[in-house]
């Protein structure tokens, strides 16, 4: 089971690449490359466990939701996690980090770590990093639960659009979405009264580049099978050139470690740059 957890992190990871670039990101112009081939993260990491304090990971409401009753046989790794992700951010001194609502405690917790930090050593080494969420969309949540977030980990490949999906399949997805029988809202108030109503009205808003109101205007009054069948057009319009793009470039594996080799290069450089100045600080040799 290790084994074969090991040869799909592998492939996960290729397929992330290809996810960033054929959802438009210019690999020419943005350093890409996966965290641990650059070992400055973990270094950071550690430093950052020393500086975090256990009551602020304590409040992190993720892993309590992962966990849930477990606590006692979680791994360690789970729980400093957050830890990881505020050197992840940190090592390059990022100031603003494009996160959804449901990362926002993480960072909340990365900027607690930089003022400590900053403030323990007596130099304003680390920026305190601000959050970039967008407007319309911050949080995308579960087709089959409007109350938890989309996830890849959920055990049901109905409670979510993945970006290698054919027409057919989102179109499935999207007619068995959760729903009710009665008619869609005609105001906000009730709106978020349902989760899963109010869920498949932000999406469609999201995509169709209009606000909650507008699309809520559209539909407000109709059965839900007119908005599911209007969102199955704009995801497919979407998201099946993405997919496309993706098997294409999964056909390239070599072009695709090439982006990573060299992404990781350029991080390395970076990293080490900064972490050289943060050891220095620390006291370390």
């Amino acid at each position: 089971a290790v084994l074969k957890a090991a040869r799909t992190l592998k492939n996960n990871i290729l397929e992330t690449v290809a996810g960033f670039i054929a959802t438009g990101l210019d690999h020419k112009k943005s350093i890409i490359f996966n965290q641990s081939s650059v070992s400055g993260h973990a270094e950071l990491g550690w430093i950052f466990n020393c500086v975090s304090r256990v009551g602020w990971l304590n409040r992190m409401t993720q892993f309590k939701d992962k966990v849930g009753k477990d606590k006692e046989k979680a791994s360690v790794g789970l729980y400093i996690y957050p830890n990881l992700m505020a050197a992840d951010i940190l090592l390059y001194k990022s100031t603003h980090v494009p996160v959804g609502a449901d990362q926002k405690q993480h960072l909340e917790l990365c900027r607690d770590i930089a003022q400590k930090f900053n403030s323990d050593f007596r130099k304003d080494l680390f920026p305190i990093p601000e959050p970039l969420i967008q407007e319309n969309i911050s949080r995308v949540m579960s087709l089959r639960d409007g109350t938890k977030k989309m996830s890849k980990s959920d055990e049901s490949g109905y409670s979510r659009i993945d970006l290698k999906d054919s027409a057919d399949e989102i179109v499935k997805k999207i007619k068995k979405a959760k729903s009710d029988s009665s008619s869609i809202p005609d105001n906000l108030i009730t709106l978020k009264e349902k989760p899963e109503a109010l869920n498949l009205i932000t999406i469609y808003a999201s995509l169709s580049d209009s606000s909650l109101d507008q699309a809520l205007s559209e539909f407000k009054g109709k059965k839900y099978s007119i908005l599911k069948n209007k969102l199955s057009e704009v995801l497919t319009d979407v998201i099946c050139p993405v997919g496309k793009e993706i098997k294409k470039l999964l056909e390239d594996k070599n072009f695709l470690e090439k982006t990573l080799k060299e992404g990781t290069e350029k991080a390395r450089v970076i990293a080490e740059r900064n972490l050289k100045e943060i050891k220095n600080v620390v006291g370390f040799f």
